[in-house]
């Protein structure tokens, strides 16, 4: 009789699905006997496609992606570029050419790229100009995993590689016979510096260019060791001519370094940078390259990824939905990234980019939390506390060099987005049991951003930067609201955005036994109910006296809302959404309103913009009527369904937007990706359920997309995600159970999944319209009895 337990981890195998020995060796236990003889499962971080969401433009974002080369949260990315220099689209998916394999920082075409340079090779006459040296490529003839990226340049008849580190890299050039190989390095426009130095096979020198975010003495320093001697070594200056000078510094220079090649003949170049200095670029190529070869680098990188992949097995027939899965989960694991750096000593030190000093202690950037506090945070808190911990850290670290707390860093504080978002991730982080932080620094500063907005962080014009701390929040604190008429934008966003805030503020307030904010905090919670308008049943823009703003659109984008529509952010309610459902009429006129967002056709008012932005587009074009999941405020909608008594509606519209707007592919996302949010919500979806609401410890249910996950929590216990039954049709739970226990509640609590175990449900393919309806076991609202 064969055992069920290897039967099961056979048929994955026949099926393509994960090994359920994968599992098992996660766990240290031997795999199951009939397992050895069958082909080896490919590594789960191979199941990853970098290209998903680079099919991407200004008009139009499926991702707005790149091909990132990376370690998780590494300071260093590398990526092909088929753009022109300093253009956020630097790689797009159907473009025909490839001039460069650079360095990035980019979290977002919208923000654009700091401290970059690239590396190109070449054969024959020496091309300097991008537009000049790029040369035609197929997909083809390309490989891109996280771990390594590998081209053939078909003008030049060179195979290029690279594979990452942290902080450095290592590339790998394979020539044919030539009397004139060339590898360059472009230091970019913006401020740059190369040195050849032939005796040492290296090139040194720095680049500066930039997008805001920086101190005046802001450099990043980089290093390049090459494993063959020169045979010529050349730099061009801002006049773009090349000639022997070893040296040179300016707007935009760079080197040149030839060879003479055989037929197959491999050039490597070991690279690292670093913003403190020098010696530190080198401490960091020496510490994470040292004398490995590029299939070491390379394969120490995958091992990285592996090892976090493995920490969520899936195990499903359905191959391309679990390559976007681990797709998603690749997105997911790079930002924020670290921007600190290990000294001489071993210790954390980061260049600050608010101060321009060198501190202790580390330090994350590259972030945007209007996007990511949703799900990204959420995911760490649940999966990785010390990392959580550590991001937070280094939050204490912004606000004790800047004064200030960061809402979107890149890599300083930039003046982009609405919100007062820090907060929540903070005080999430605390409530969810993450420690090795300073949180009374921290509660220090989200009382800060609550309390005034003067003295807040200036440009280098002088002008300041409204996105840091909460813009209007004298208004806000003596109306209960940020008026329409006052002269700040997005007022109506801004409102309902500040009261989730200080709902998250209230929590941890009571946590730190601070009794009294904890009280006025959470009064302050329920100032969403001063935007809502009965008479229109929308979140609405308020005047100071009181008055609704004139002329109201609910499908007007911007304007009181940001990049939004009144439809979208009426649902930003997610401290208490009993209190919104009462407001609406009770459970049945909410899911109705729920279901109009479904029906209602995608019409939209685009004049506060003057033009459809890319945002609005992709409302319109994916037959959702008004649910724009492509970006970020509308997104926990769907799951809202379960707090009114018709979970099966939460089941069946995830499961759809998961089917829909999701694939492994270049188009393979339904908006900008946005420092791994919309993978976030996938991830999350994909597992069966989703945060709503913040610091209670609580992820709303939806339909599970894989028949079973191992999930290895912190401490290493497993949890194990099982839908039988599961399939394309089969999205309604019927049942469930939680170690062996029914669980009939459309919510999880955070401890139980953290402790292990098994959750399993029991799916079909039509609703069980009980399951999880009844109102005493809806999830967290304010409004709610607890």
């Amino acid at each position: 009789m064969v055992d069920v337990k290897t039967m099961r981890g056979t048929m994955a195998l026949i099926l393509g699905g994960s090994l359920l020995a994968l599992a098992s060796a996660a766990a240290g236990q031997s795999a199951p006997e009939a397992s050895v003889s069958a082909p080896s499962a490919p590594a789960l971080v191979d199941l990853a496609n970098p290209l998903m969401g680079t099919d991407s433009s200004y008009e139009l974002s499926y991702g707005n992606t790149y091909p990132a080369v990376a370690v998780p949260w590494g300071m260093n990315f590398w990526t092909p570029v088929t753009g022109k220099m300093g253009d956020g689209w630097g790689y797009t998916y159907d473009a025909h050419k490839l001039n460069g394999i650079k360095q990035t920082h980019q979290p977002s075409p919208w923000m654009g790229d700091y401290a970059a340079f690239a590396l190109f090779a070449e054969t024959g006459a020496i091309k300097i100009k991008e537009e000049e040296r790029a040369s035609w490529y197929s997909h083809k003839a390309e490989e891109s995993r996280p771990y390594s990226y590998k081209v053939y340049l078909a003008d030049y008849d060179v195979t290029a590689e690279v594979a990452p580190t942290n902080r450095a890299a290592q590339f790998r050039f394979t020539f044919p016979q030539s009397d004139q190989a060339h590898i360059l390095l472009d230091a970019y426009a913006g401020g740059s510096m190369v040195t050849i130095d032939a005796a040492n096979r290296r090139i040194t020198g720095y680049v500066r260019n930039n997008k805001g975010g920086v101190p005046g003495n802001f450099h990043n320093y980089f290093v390049a060791q090459f494993d063959h001697d020169f045979s010529v070594g050349q730099s061009w200056g801002d006049d773009g001519k090349l000639d022997a000078t070893a040296k040179r510094e300016g707007d935009h220079v760079g080197a040149v370094i030839s060879f003479k090649t055989k037929a197959g003949e491999q050039i490597g170049v070991k690279v690292a940078s670093s913003f403190i200095s020098p010696e530190q670029a080198l401490r960091n190529l020496q510490s994470e390259v040292g004398s490995d070869d590029f299939d070491g680098t390379k394969a120490k990188a995958k091992q990285v990824w592996e090892k976090e992949f493995q920490r969520i097995a899936v195990e499903d027939p359905d191959i391309d939905n679990r390559r976007t899965f681990y797709s998603a989960l690749y997105r997911m694991l790079q930002f924020p990234r670290n921007f600190h750096e290990i000294d001489a000593q071993g210790k954390q030190v980061h260049y600050s980019p608010y101060d321009g000093k060198v501190h202790p202690g580390p330090l994350y950037t590259d972030n945007g939390f209007w996007d990511t506090w949703r799900a990204v945070f959420p995911f760490f808190a649940l999966m990785y506390p010390e990392r959580d911990g550590e991001i937070m850290q280094g939050l204490a670290n912004t606000y004790k060099e800047s004064g200030w707390l960061p809402e979107w860093a890149s890599p300083g504080h930039r003046n982009v987005m609405i919100g007062s978002n820090s907060t929540i991730l903070i005080a999430d982080a605390y409530a969810s049991g993450v420690r090795g932080f300073d949180v009374n620094t921290l509660y220090e500063a989200m009382v800060k951003n609550a309390t005034t907005s003067k003295g807040r962080p200036t440009d280098t014009k002088g002008r300041t930067l409204t996105a840091v701390g909460r813009e209007g929040v004298e208004y806000y604190n003596q109306l209960g609201y940020v008026p329409y008429d006052v002269g700040i934008n997005e007022n109506a966003a801004r409102t309902l955005e500040y009261a989730t805030a200080d709902f998250a503020l209230s929590r941890l307030a009571a946590l730190l036994g601070k009794s009294a904010d904890a009280k006025r905090y959470a009064e302050q919670a329920q100032n969403y109910r001063k935007l809502y308008d009965a008479q229109t049943g929308w979140m609405r823009g308020r005047n100071k006296d009181g008055s609704w703003s004139a002329n109201f659109n609910p499908y007007k984008w911007g304007d009181a809302f940001t990049e939004g529509n009144a439809l979208h952010y009426s649902w930003s309610v997610m401290q208490d959404v009993q209190g919104l459902i009462d407001l609406i009429g009770g459970d049945r006129k909410f899911v109705d309103r729920l279901d109009s967002i479904f029906t209602t056709p995608p019409i939209f008012d685009d004049s506060y913009y003057g033009q459809v932005i890319h945002e609005i587009r992709e409302m319109q074009i994916v037959d959702m009527g008004q649910y724009a999941h492509g970006n970020q405020p509308i997104q926990h909608m769907i799951y809202l369904y379960d707090w009114a008594g018709a979970p099966w509606k939460a089941q069946l519209h995830a499961r759809d937007v998961m089917r829909k707007l999701y694939a492994p592919t270049p188009d393979g996302y339904p908006g900008d990706e946005d420092n791994g949010q919309t993978s976030a919500w996938y991830v999350f979806s994909a597992l069966g359920f989703y945060p709503v609401t913040p610091t209670v410890g609580q992820y709303a249910i939806g339909s599970p997309l894989f028949r079973r996950v191992t999930l290895t929590m912190p401490g290493g216990r497993k949890l194990l995600v099982e839908a039988e039954n599961n399939s394309a049709d089969n999205v309604y739970i019927q049942s469930a159970t939680l170690n062996g226990q029914p669980w009939n509640k459309p919510w999880l609590p955070r401890e139980e999944l953290q402790k292990g175990g098994t959750l399993h449900f029991v799916m079909g393919p039509k609703p069980n319209e009980s399951w999880g309806a009844a109102k005493v076991d809806a999830p967290f609202s304010m409004s709610k009895p607890q």
